[in-house]
């Protein structure tokens, strides 16, 4: 389902949505003045797909997005669609070659904007994320995931535990990141995965983290207590992307 309309803005972020999923896109405004043989491409898209370009004064984009480096370009959209999360499971044949990452309460969309560019870079099959508490698919989120917002589903549950509990009926493991588990590097992911990552600040909830067959920590060295989220979701992705890529 779709949300209320946003807006996304910079070249690439709307090129890369005019790419993916230009339904989308419900118009396009440029700056008056701006140089358009730099975006035939763009404008190409948007001709083909009927969206309608409007040039507008600088003020006009600055109401929308406030002070931003928009290049020049804004784009009203219909924010990435959600995929309900018993919808999506009934598409899903978990297999070794499968994995989702589970956002237990990420709250910073500029996190959110890099775990998804991660996730879709990695193979990732599905980010899954609560109805509550978590960040939404806004600008910020679509301009941080430089555009990859909608290349693998955005998953909605209502309850993240109910959903963990669900997976593991349907054949996957589950692996909460927490600085007390055991080392990332010394487990073997040959078996449907799920990979929850805590909150930015709290971490993994104690209920969420009792319902993980295990616990992954990464090695900090130099006193360093922790990393960010979206840092320590891009180590998780490349281990399991490195196990399952062919020797």
């Amino acid at each position: 389902m779709k949300e209320n309309n946003e807006y996304i803005y910079g070249r690439n972020p709307v090129e890369e949505l005019l790419k993916t999923n230009p339904e989308q896109i419900e118009k396009i405004f440029l700056r008056k003045g701006i140089k358009k043989h730099s975006l035939s491409y763009i404008l190409t898209a948007a001709s083909d797909n009927r969206i309608p370009v409007a040039d507008v004064p600088g003020s006009k984009l600055f109401d929308m997005v406030g002070r931003v480096n928009d290049q020049g370009i804004v784009a009203a959209v219909s924010q990435a669609e959600y995929t309900e999360f018993e919808d999506w499971l009934e598409t899903v044949q978990p297999t070794a070659d499968t994995a989702v990452l589970l956002l237990d309460e990420i709250e910073d969309p500029h996190n959110f904007g890099a775990i998804l560019r991660t996730a879709a870079a990695a193979g990732i099959s599905a980010v899954i994320v609560a109805k509550h508490r978590q960040a939404p698919v806004n600008a910020t989120v679509f301009k941080t995931s430089a555009g990859t917002a909608g290349r693998i589903p955005i998953v909605r549950a209502v309850n993240l535990n109910q959903a963990i509990l669900t997976l593991k009926e349907n054949s996957f493991w589950i692996a909460g990141l927490d600085m007390d588990g055991d080392l990332l590097w010394d487990q073997n992911f040959d078996v449907p995965m799920g990979f929850v990552i805590g909150n930015e600040g709290r971490g993994l909830r104690k209920k969420t983290s009792e319902h993980c067959d295990f616990l992954l920590s990464i090695p900090m060295q130099n006193r360093v207590e922790s990393l960010n989220a979206s840092v320590s979701a891009s180590l998780v992705c490349y281990e399991w992307r490195r196990q399952r890529s062919p020797k």
